[in-house]
């Protein structure tokens, strides 16, 4: 059973083009595949729009004291999608931004992958800078994803998505 609910947590139930689909329309979605940058940049391309601000956050190959190998997110895919669109929708009203997308992969990654990759467009840097920093951390502090970090010992260790 606890096989079943872990591999279910590390895979989207919707297609990869309804998932982005889902970003464009609402701000948010999960991801168990590669994100495709050019195609969320392409998304929030705007001529009423003088600044992009973006922030990929990658796995690295450390963690505190530790060397980190690999990692697994696991997500609540639903929830994960609500709660996103909540954010989205705060971040709007907070900051002057015209539209924002952020996308957080689940299921295993490699040091080097993209974990999350967050997209602001507005008027003016300021509002764009600002709002793209307090969806990253809102989505961290927020979303139900959480990491299990594998280290070169072979052992492995659960984490909060802040962690």
């Amino acid at each position: 059973m606890t096989d079943n609910v872990h591999g279910q947590s590390m895979n989207i139930k919707r297609s990869i083009d309804e998932a982005y689909s889902i970003a464009e329309r609402d701000g948010f979605a999960l991801l168990d595949t590669d994100i495709d940058e050019n195609r969320l940049k392409k998304t929030l391309d705007d001529d009423s729009c003088g600044a992009f601000v973006c922030f990929e956050g990658r796995v690295r190959n450390h963690n505190n004291a530790s060397n980190v190998n690999r990692l697994t997110y696991y997500g609540y895919e639903d929830l994960a999608i609500n709660q996103g669109r909540a954010i989205i929708k705060e971040a709007k009203q907070r900051f002057e931004i015209t539209h924002a997308i952020a996308i957080h992969r689940i299921g295993a990654l490699e040091i080097g992958d993209v974990a999350i990759w967050v997209g602001v467009v507005s008027s003016h840097r300021y509002p764009a800078f600002d709002a793209c920093r307090w969806i990253l951390d809102t989505i961290k502090a927020d979303i139900p994803v959480w990491k299990q970090e594998y280290y070169q010992d072979d052992s492995s260790k659960w984490l909060s998505n802040n962690g």
